[in-house]
């Protein structure tokens, strides 16, 4: 479920907004304790199209232009890439690069990146732009998925069943915002006084990515962080 647009917003930034939706982009700026931030994101279960990684990616840049080490927030509401033949066409991994090499320099030229997952979060329409964020975060029923498992059968050849079984024990193959906070993947769900959420998450000290840190502290990666670290350390 989406929460509602304009009353997630004041809640958000009580101090004021200025955040305008042009087909379904979100784009402005807003103000907090701490000053202001840039926002970007979507609304309505947006299917990201290269028209809307442009939009995205332009206030992402021209944030960074005028204010190198403003915040960025993000909120997500995805149903993920837009499947049209015009947008293949025109090649739509290449937008949605470019819309995370954007936000990778804006944070390169020092701007904390923040994502609020407030509706859906699927597939390319998450991974270009909420994905990229140093933390992300949701709301309690948000809904967070990379692939449907329908989807995940077709493209590993397994039986839809095996998949459905195994995303009963294993956070890995499930959806839902629950599966990805046990993965790390989402840092936190956010309910109560949304503007303190926020600015405790601008706050927080950026300490690397320690998401599969998280995911084997909660149950939901076993095995990530052992891997990585001992690939790390020459010893895989």
């Amino acid at each position: 479920m989406t929460a509602p647009l304009q009353p997630l917003l004041d809640a958000l930034f009580p101090r004021g907004h200025d955040v305008t939706v042009h087909d379904s982009v979100l784009t402005g700026s807003a103000s907090t304790e701490d000053g202001e931030v840039t926002v970007i994101g979507t609304t309505d279960k947006l299917e990201v199209g290269v028209d809307h990684a442009l939009a995205l990616a332009a206030t992402v840049l021209a944030s960074t232009a005028a204010h190198p080490q403003r915040p960025i927030v993000m909120l997500v509401d995805t149903a993920g890439q837009r499947l049209s033949r015009r947008d293949e066409l025109l090649g739509i991994n290449g937008y949605f690069a470019h819309l995370a090499q954007c936000l990778d320099v804006a944070r390169r030229r020092g701007a904390r990146l923040v994502t609020l997952v407030h509706g859906e979060s699927v597939s390319g329409g998450f991974l270009s732009f909420g994905l990229m964020a140093d933390t992300i975060h949701a709301l309690p029923d948000a809904q967070v998925r990379v692939m449907d498992l329908r989807a995940m059968a077709r493209v590993t050849k397994q039986p839809l069943e095996k998949l459905q079984a195994l995303s009963l024990t294993s956070p890995v193959f499930a959806p839902g915002v629950e599966n990805y906070v046990a993965m790390g993947a989402v840092r936190s769900l956010w309910s109560g006084e949304l503007a303190q959420a926020l600015l405790d998450a601008l706050r927080a000290p950026a300490d690397g990515d320690p998401r599969a840190a998280l995911g084997a502290e909660r149950g939901g990666r076993l095995q990530a962080a052992a891997v990585a670290g001992a690939v790390a350390n020459g010893d895989a």
